[in-house]
């Protein structure tokens, strides 16, 4: 893998660069979440040959300690699990389950069927993607689930004006946290790409927080690393919205690193702290941003 000159420059400034090449250069591990909808984590591991070691920050997580097509397996076809990577499980975990939840960029339907999950079916989830193409595979992701709670939409997230107790918005981003399984993020890497990103960002995060009803809670949460995906859009919605409080996510045996409150000359809230951010070194996982945002 070949990292790009300006990339290498600009992560020098973040973290310790080679510590964060050396993890990018090797596979990322497999893990899986299993499908509770149909069957029990107990009732699995007594009919699985897998070897799983649990993720200690998701009761239904567990890495594959197996050389297999885990997309192959009898069990996969059945819905009992679903292929997930360790750090996706998490901004599910930081959601407040409420009756009527919205998934705004819900493709392919990971998280869409880990919040059906822990809701158990009741209540309702709206899944929205922007992308039609996207949609085939949250739908038939969620059917493989047994996911019967959940309502499919395909709009932008900018438009969606109904109300919420409870949003995610797992934003469109760089994915400059997924290198190791997505080595050309690194090859099309463009400082306008991140900022066109960060722009959309703003917009998604802005509605979805207007949209939110009072006392209600918002989790926004990228696999970039890029501070202007992630500490400047959340800078962005407490200097725009006075009524928008942020809460401290923790997470059981996951270590997390330092947010970055200044970057190439921009000064961020120090409320900021409260948001996590996990590099692929600290937990030989993907990189991950998460914020829980509250309206007061």
């Amino acid at each position: 893998m070949e990292f790009k000159k300006s990339f290498l420059d600009r992560y020098k400034e973040l973290t310790n660069i080679e510590e964060f090449k050396e993890h990018c250069s090797k596979e990322l591990r497999k893990s899986i979440r299993i499908n509770t909808l149909k069957i029990s984590v107990n009732d699995f591991l007594e009919r699985t040959n897998l070897h799983l070691e649990r993720i200690k920050w998701c009761e239904q997580g567990f890495f594959v300690n197996d050389r297999v097509t885990l997309g192959n397996l009898y069990e996969h076809f059945l819905g009992y699990f679903y292929v997930q990577e360790s750090a996706s499980m998490l901004p599910p975990l930081a959601l407040d389950i409420k009756d009527m939840i919205l998934d705004m960029c819900a493709a392919p339907g990971s998280k869409t069927g880990q919040i059906a999950s822990m809701m158990k079916n009741n209540g309702l989830i709206v899944a929205n993607d922007f992308d039609y193409r996207r949609l085939k595979a949250l739908t038939l992701n969620l059917q493989r689930l047994g996911v019967i709670n959940t309502v499919i939409t395909n709009m932008k997230g900018y438009f969606i004006k109904d109300k919420f107790d409870s949003i995610l918005l797992d934003a469109p981003c760089s994915g400059t946290g997924t290198i190791s399984k997505s080595p050309r993020t690194v090859e099309i890497y463009n400082p306008n790409m991140i900022r066109k990103l960060c722009a959309d960002q703003k917009g998604l995060i802005n509605n979805a927080f207007n949209i939110l009803n009072e006392n209600g809670s918002l989790v926004y949460s990228t696999c970039s690393l890029e501070p202007e995906e992630n500490e400047e859009v959340i800078n962005f919605l407490l200097n725009k919205h006075d009524d928008a409080k942020l809460e401290k996510i923790k997470f059981n045996g996951l270590k997390t690193s330092d947010v970055i409150l200044e970057f190439n000359g921009k000064k961020y809230n120090d409320e900021i702290n409260k948001c996590v951010r996990i590099w692929p070194q600290d937990n030989d996982t993907s990189g991950f941003f998460l914020a829980k945002i509250r309206k007061i």
